[in-house]
């Protein structure tokens, strides 16, 4: 299976989609915490509905889908059109680490809750290939380690519909 399909299926598949069930995967399980010997899900602060009522609220400029949240990860969709492209027909750098940066976000604020003063303090990207103009991007977000007052997670980005990465990001955010 390819890291596309994989990601596609973990979209489809991950803890919170808005449908109320509950499709945890076994790596959404956090070994360091048990229950009685059997390891049990730490409890998210935020939903996917809270958090996607917080981002039209708060951010409406920001048009993302939230797809997926799950312990120290998330996927959304952010919508490509004429505006994200720069000349070559191709989606441009700057829409890309917003992509990023947005998605790092939503993925914080379902481990911490909706706390709107967490702010970016680095973002690195590396562009691997020219990704498609016409497909909405698809990014999935790691949360390496979640502090009291920093986190770090790593963003895969992908064009919709496409197996190969187009960009890698890493990101760093303070926590007030």
């Amino acid at each position: 299976m390819s890291i596309g399909q994989e990601n596609r299926q973990d979209a489809e598949q991950n803890t919170h989609q808005g449908t109320g069930q509950d499709t945890r995967h076994d790596n959404d399980l956090s070994l360091s915490q048990f229950d009685g010997g059997e390891a049990t899900t730490p409890a998210l602060k935020a939903s996917l509905e809270e958090i996607s009522a917080f981002l039209i609220s708060d951010f409406p400029q920001i048009s993302c889908t939230v797809l997926a949240i799950g312990v120290n990860s998330a996927t959304i969709r952010y919508p490509v059109d004429t505006s994200s492209l720069r000349p070559g027909g191709t989606v441009s750098g700057p829409v890309m680490m917003a992509a990023a940066d947005v998605a790092l976000y939503v993925a914080l604020l379902a481990q911490i809750g909706i706390v709107p003063l967490a702010v970016t303090t680095n973002l690195n990207i590396s562009f691997l290939r020219k990704p498609s103009a016409g497909k909405d991007l698809i990014v999935k977000v790691e949360l390496l380690k979640v502090g009291r007052r920093l986190a770090m997670g790593e963003v895969r980005i992908y064009s919709e519909g496409h197996d190969d990465l187009v960009a890698h990001a890493t990101g760093t955010y303070a926590i007030p």
